[in-house]
């Protein structure tokens, strides 16, 4: 099994859910986030006054997927969530040793 996690803008959270949902992933987690890259944050203005945004709002988007979707998840995520601008996002990609389903007990990738 593998682990993804995705950093990615919030406007393209509806485009990866779709484009997840159209290769057969439907179980995801999403959590709002804040940081920053490369970009290190921006400056604006308010009521006149300049001030440093330095962590910019994001989404990340975990899943657990077989082995054998793996590769195609992260297209999926990359292709959906791109912009070609800076900050677009990043993606990670780990092994999962096990997974349980806390409410049967099922284990594996029948937990999954």
């Amino acid at each position: 099994m593998k682990k993804i996690e995705a950093i990615i803008k919030p406007f393209k959270l509806d485009e990866v859910k779709e484009a997840l949902h159209d290769i057969g992933i439907s179980g995801i987690t999403v959590l709002e986030a804040k940081g920053f890259g490369r970009q290190k944050g921006h400056t604006e203005l308010y009521r006149g006054a300049e001030y440093v945004v330095d962590f910019v709002p994001k989404v990340k988007i975990e899943l657990i997927v077989e082995d054998t979707q793996a590769a195609r998840a992260v297209e999926a995520i990359q292709s959906a969530a791109h912009t070609g601008r800076i900050g677009d996002g990043k993606i990670f990609v780990s092994t999962i040793e096990d997974a349980i389903r806390i409410r049967t007990g099922e284990t594996g990738l029948d937990a999954i």
